[in-house]
């Protein structure tokens, strides 16, 4: 139900209002009673007597004219609108094609609701779960910048002084996040490399195995995206082979089917790389173990119930 911003009375002020009149009250006095104008109180008895004494009649009326001499006829906002679907143009282009104005195109528009183009439609969600830790490992990289002072982005200052860091001199490149994330029970595992080179990835993928292993976790299935440090690494492939595991990949630009692992290098990003003010990267990478613990047994994870990760392996007593 609309009830006018400035009205002093709401439909039950209004009902109790005519009622009081009702009962013999003057409208004066029942105006000075409710703190309203004796105009106001006329105009809400009128309306109950001229809508039959029914409680509809009290609520609000629309603002807009019975009649709008000035509104544009309709053959003329039909070919406004119809200069906008066949040509996809803004306001501005379809006035200059019309030769209206550009205020009485974008109302036109407007009022057809085609000022703005439809968005698209989304997808349903297609989210999913393996029943046991290990028969899906999520694997992704993200690089984060080195420096050797904090930048604007931490302290918020943007002086000239403080620009420094952008000179050719102070640059001193990037570290590649490697993260291994477990489909059921949302344990990672998370090295820092100088590059993203296949020797480099067939290490960490390596160790990785052996860490969910320490966890009683042995893995199935390995999905990663379709980068050439993944689908053209021989020792990776043999790797995986010696151990059985399926190597997975996801479709081009489909970076929502490893969507888990994607999350984690949000999280990852929010919580540790910028959720602190670090003096270096070097404080920032000795960090990593501390969080990346922190985030494996004591944080709560929202999509397994608020419990940490560590609690959704199996033997974590060993």
């Amino acid at each position: 139900m609309y009830v006018h911003a400035n009205a002093k009375l709401g439909p039950a002020g209004r009902y109790a209002l005519v009622r009081m009149v009702e009962e013999g009250l003057s409208m004066r006095a029942a105006a000075a009673a409710f703190r309203v104008s004796p105009a106001t109180a006329h105009r809400w008895w009128h309306r109950w007597l001229d809508g039959g004494r029914q409680a509809g009649a009290l609520l609000d009326r629309s603002s807009r004219p019975h009649q709008s001499p000035r509104l544009l006829p309709a053959e003329l906002a039909d070919r406004i609108c119809q200069c906008r679907r066949q040509t996809g143009w803004g306001p501005r282009l379809v006035a200059a094609a019309t030769g209206f104005a550009h205020s009485t195109v974008w109302k036109v528009l407007k009022r057809a609701g085609i000022s703005r183009p439809p968005k698209p439609t989304s997808e349903p969600a297609n989210s999913y779960e393996w029943p046991c830790p290990g028969d899906l490992l999520h694997m992704d990289t993200s690089r984060y910048a080195r420096f050797l002072r904090p930048g604007h982005r931490v302290t918020g200052d943007r002086s000239q002084q403080s620009r420094r860091w952008m000179r050719p001199e102070t640059r001193v490149g990037y570290e590649y996040a490697h993260a291994i994330v477990d489909d059921h029970s949302r344990l990672a595992y998370v090295e820092l490399h100088p590059d993203e080179k296949a020797s480099t990835v067939t290490s960490f993928v390596e160790r990785a195995l052996a860490f969910f292993a320490q966890h009683g976790i042995s893995c199935q299935r390995l999905m990663t995206d379709n980068g050439f440090s993944y689908t053209r690494n021989r020792s990776l492939a043999g790797l995986l082979a010696q151990r059985g595991i399926r190597h997975l990949t996801t479709k081009p630009y489909r970076p929502r089917t490893n969507g888990k692992v994607e999350r984690f290098h949000q999280t990852m990003a929010r919580e540790w790389a910028y959720g602190l003010a670090y003096r270096s990267s070097r404080h920032r990478a000795a960090a990593l173990p501390h969080w990346l613990d922190h985030y494996n047994r004591t944080r709560p994870h929202s999509s397994i119930g608020d419990r940490p990760p560590i609690n959704r392996v199996h033997n974590v007593r060993r």
